[in-house]
């Protein structure tokens, strides 16, 4: 069954900034783009675990704070030569109130 969770409002989160929040047993860092665009993966690196929240995010990516792998926000896929793949959120803003969702399984 699917859970649409608001989140945050947006002007809450800076641009390439970002946010986390538990929804059960997983933790996610939500993600606002330079472009204004909203993306919400889970938090956690494949590499060694690092706190992607805690990344530096470069245009749709975010650099694990740890040993810099680069993370596709929109695909959750690890950039090349490394390898992984993290869960990428569905999301959603409300144009009229900014309200962020995402949406959980």
């Amino acid at each position: 069954m699917l859970t649409k969770m608001k989140v945050a409002q947006l002007q809450e989160i800076d641009e390439q900034g970002a946010r986390t929040l538990v929804a059960g047993d997983k933790e996610i860092a939500v993600f606002r783009l330079s472009d204004g665009s909203i993306r919400a993966i889970e938090n956690r690196c494949p590499h060694k675990g690092g706190r992607l929240s805690e990344g530096m995010v470069c245009g749709s990516s975010v650099h694990c704070p740890l040993h810099d792998w680069k993370i596709d926000l929109l695909t959750g896929r690890v950039r090349e030569p490394d390898h992984g793949v993290v869960t990428v959120y569905e999301t959603e803003v409300d144009a009229e109130t900014g309200s962020i969702y995402i949406t959980l399984d």
